[in-house]
Order: C-alpha cells, then sequence, then structure tokens
C-alpha cells in the first residue's frame, strides 16, 4: 500500500522551539576516564580562553579591513592570515569543551559578557595602536592558557593541557612574533 504524499508534508516545520536540554557550565558524563571535577575545571577555563580567542579573531577581522599606511598590503595579508588561525583554534577549543561533555559558549553576546579583552574603539585607530591592542590580547589569551595548562596536567587532563600547550600557546606565540616586530624602530636603510 503506498502512502499518498502530500505538498505540504515536504515543507519545512518552521519557528519551533524546545527545551534546553543541557545548561551552560555543566557537563554531561562521557566515558573519557577523567573525573567530573576535572572535566568541569577544564570547561570553564576553556570557555574563557575560547571566548577570548573569538574577540582576538574579530580583532584581526577589524584590523584587517581597517589597515592604512605604507605596509598596507603586508599587514592586511598577515592579520588575515591571523584571523584564520585564531579560527582554527576557536574550532579546536570549542570541539575540546564538548568533548569534556561541557557546552562551549557560542552566541556572541555571551563571548562579550565573559572576555576579558578590552572593547576597541568603534572607528579606525592608528596602525600602531591597533597592532599593540593585537598584542595586549594574545597576552591575555597566553597568560590564562599558562596557567590553564599547568592545572589541567595537575588534573591529568592530557587531551586539554595538550590543545593549550601544542595549539593555543604555541600558535598566539608565534603571531605575537610576527606582530612585535612591525613596532620595532629601526630605520629602512642605514647611513
Amino acid at each position: 500500500m503506498t502512502q499518498q504524499k502530500h505538498e505540504s508534508d515536504s515543507q519545512p516545520r518552521l519557528h519551533q522551539h524546545g527545551r534546553e536540554i543541557q545548561a551552560f557550565g555543566t557537563v554531561r558524563q562521557l566515558p573519557v576516564a577523567l573525573p567530573y571535577n576535572t572535566r568541569m575545571y577544564a570547561c570553564e577555563r576553556l570557555n574563557r580562553i575560547l571566548a577570548d580567542t573569538r574577540i582576538l579573531y574579530s580583532l584581526y577581522k577589524k584590523h584587517h579591513w581597517l589597515m592604512r599606511g605604507p605596509t598596507f598590503y603586508q599587514l592586511h595579508l598577515l592579520l588575515d592570515k591571523h584571523a584564520a588561525e585564531q579560527l582554527e583554534l576557536v574550532d579546536m577549543v570549542a570541539e575540546r569543551i564538548q568533548t569534556l561533555g561541557g557546552i562551549a559558549v557560542g552566541d556572541p553576546r555571551h563571548v562579550a559578557e565573559l572576555t576579558r579583552i578590552p572593547r576597541p574603539p568603534d572607528g579606525a585607530e592608528e596602525v600602531p595602536a591597533m597592532l599593540s591592542r593585537l598584542l595586549e590580547a594574545h597576552e591575555t589569551i597566553l597568560t590564562d592558557a599558562h596557567d590553564a595548562a599547568a592545572r589541567v596536567a595537575e588534573g591529568g587532563d592530557d587531551g586539554s593541557n595538550d590543545l593549550l600547550v601544542s595549539n593555543v600557546i604555541r600558535t598566539n606565540e608565534l603571531q605575537t612574533w610576527f606582530i612585535a616586530e612591525h613596532l620595532v624602530d629601526t630605520p629602512v636603510v642605514s647611513t
């Protein structure tokens, strides 16, 4: 017996609402061989780093768009490359939080509540100020990531430690170096 299909069967059911099935700041039990307290602590620390990383990504994109002056092209490309690398970190950190049974901060308005990186002016700043702002954001993330890496390692969370050391810290240190070198005041030609 063939069931007759109606046109309305293929229409999307819009405007659906559901109940929240896991609250932010909680962790589900997953068989990852880590105790609840270890996973809970790691998720809290990783969410702070995730919020700051999402803001740093946005700063990179903003400064990429607003770059000016004789080094426009080089910095325009460099900042876009760094933004893409930060976006990769966003995904890695968020997926680690989910792997531990937590909820990764997702909504930009929630990110703004959690970040410790100061908000830039809405307009364009001078290039050295934009670069300095990026360096300060990197330092905020690196300070937190170094501390978090040591603490999650103490709790036996090797996966979060590895992510923080191998990805978050190394990427942010390398990007800091590249940006800082653009603030060195050296002449192009020495006489």
